[in-house]
Formats: structure tokens, C-alpha cells, sequence
């Protein structure tokens, strides 16, 4: 790496905007480089725009391996992300060579993906039908005892976020829709992990998708939670918000068909997720009335 530390767009535009990154992002570099020093990696320039909550980068091992180093802050919403590489064990996700946190610093060593480009540079269609591909490869891998999080504690997070938009400006979104997707938030996932729960990334959009040569595509940057399956298809479904909104129900039924789960499951969760995006964006109205359970 060259004696100047970059810190790529996405990563110092984090810290204008959060408090922790401020904190954190000062201290980034010495944290790269002492890393680099005890797992013997010589570094290459972060990718770039890159993420907002770890500094990435191509690296080299001692062996002369090719791999990708990550190192973060360790935030709530992405635990057991090691976890959940580990398991998958390359199964639709990028491969863990090795991890530790250290304070308030996540460092992993990850395999790379060559070319590497986003999956988010194809057409939506193309990318419905590989997300779904991905979402069954990592579904598949069975959930013994494990030390994951149930879906219901992100989806009271949601709910708790959405409750107080409600109420500071109740005039943003109507307080039937509001009830109805906190019921759904609420009450729909288990709070325990029950059998025939799946590891969920439940983040997984064409952004966190890459092309590679062990598998065609694999996800990276998974934020794990176990629980129903048919939640997983949700974020992918907000990141095409021109075509949901066109023809939600359409839309809807093919990625449940190409995933290969429940279409009223798939509706009932977009709408919930829908309903606490309004406030940000309130052009997905027509999609939340269409959806209503």
C-alpha cells in the first residue's frame, strides 16, 4: 500500500453523518496497518466508493494467496456475520480464511471474487433470477445449534423505528397502514428460533452480490438473522421500487416463484417493510395499498 492512507467516499461520508463512524474512522488506519502486520498482508488501495462501516481492500498473504481484507466497526446490525460466512462455508457466500474483533474493530480475511463486478450492473430481471439462486444455495445449509439472532429481534427494531416516525409526524403515513405493518413487525416472526428456521442475510440486494469464478455469483456483507425465509426476498424487491410500484403483485409472485416460497408470505413482509420506508419514500404508497394483507 502506498505511505498516503485512503479513505474511500462511502466510509468518510458515514462519518459526517454518524456518530460512531466519527469516532471510529480517525483511528481506521492504525488499525489496517496493525492487522496487516500480524496476518503477514500486504495491502493493496481500498475498493472504492466502498462501504460505510469498513475499510476494504484487495490484499496479499505470506503465501502469496489473493484474498480481500475487511476491517470495520462492529455494529449491532451485522454480528455474526463471521458466523454466518463460516456456516455457509462457501455455499452462495464468499469464503471466512479468518476473523477476530478486537474492541470495537471486526477484521476479516475473506476469499476474493474475481472480476468482482456487482451484480447490480445487470438488468433487474437477470438479477431477480440470480438472487434467487443465491437465496436457495444459502437456505439450504441446515441450522443445528447456532448463535444466531431470531428475525424477530431485527423486526422489532423496525417496528420500535417506525412507531416513533409514527408518532413525531402522524401525518406522513396513515395510522391504519402503521397499525397494520406493526402487527406484522411484531407479531408475525417467532421470538425464539424455532425448526425450519434459515440463516437470512437479510440484506441481500444486487450491490452485495458479486461475480466470481468458484461460483458464478456470491454474496457478501450478510447481516444474519435465522427465520422465515420468504423475509429474505425483501430488500431486493425495495432496491427495484420503479417495477414494485408498477405492478407490486406481479413482482412479488415471481420472486416467491423463483425462490421458491410462499407468495403471501412474500407480500405480507413487503408490505410491513414497505410501510416503514414512507417516510423516505412516499412514492411507494401505491405498492403498500396493493399489498395490504
Amino acid at each position: 500500500m502506498s505511505e498516503q492512507f485512503v479513505v474511500p467516499e462511502n466510509l468518510a461520508r458515514s462519518s459526517t453523518v454518524d456518530p460512531g463512524m466519527a469516532a471510529w474512522t480517525p483511528y481506521a488506519e492504525q488499525r489496517v496497518r496493525d492487522v496487516a502486520e500480524r496476518w503477514s498482508l500486504t495491502l493493496g488501495p481500498p475498493y472504492r466508493p466502498g462501504g460505510e462501516t469498513a475499510w476494504v481492500a484487495p490484499v496479499r498473504t505470506a503465501d502469496g494467496d489473493d484474498v480481500v481484507l475487511k476491517v470495520g466497526r462492529w455494529h449491532e446490525e451485522a454480528d455474526h456475520e463471521a458466523d454466518a460466512l463460516r456456516l455457509w462455508d462457501g455455499a452462495g457466500a464468499v469464503r471466512l480464511h479468518r476473523y477476530e474483533r478486537v474492541g470495537d474493530t471486526i477484521c476479516l480475511l475473506l476469499e476474493r471474487c474475481v472480476p468482482g463486478t456487482p451484480l447490480r450492473d445487470r438488468p433487474e430481471s437477470e438479477q431477480d433470477v440470480v438472487l434467487a439462486s443465491v437465496l436457495r444455495r444459502t437456505w439450504a445449509t441446515p441450522l443445528d445449534d447456532t448463535p444466531f439472532r431470531p428475525l424477530h429481534d431485527l423486526c422489532r427494531i423496525w417496528a420500535d423505528e417506525t412507531q416513533e416516525r409514527a408518532t413525531a409526524r402522524p401525518d406522513v403515513v396513515d395510522a391504519a397502514l402503521v397499525a397494520a405493518a406493526l402487527e406484522v413487525l411484531r407479531e408475525r416472526a417467532p421470538t425464539a428460533v424455532e425448526p425450519g428456521a434459515a440463516l437470512l442475510c437479510t440484506d441481500l440486494h444486487a450491490g452485495n452480490v458479486l461475480a466470481a469464478q468458484r461460483e458464478p455469483w456470491l454474496l457478501v456483507d450478510p447481516k444474519p438473522y435465522a427465520g422465515e425465509r420468504a423475509y429474505d426476498v425483501v430488500q431486493h424487491l425495495l432496491n427495484c421500487p420503479e417495477r414494485l410500484v408498477a405492478d407490486p403483485l406481479g413482482l412479488t409472485a415471481r420472486m416467491a416463484d423463483l425462490c421458491e416460497v410462499d407468495v403471501d408470505a412474500v407480500r405480507t413482509w413487503t408490505f410491513a417493510r414497505c410501510v416503514t420506508e414512507l417516510w423516505w419514500w412516499p412514492h411507494l404508497l401505491p405498492a403498500v395499498r396493493a399489498l395490504t394483507p
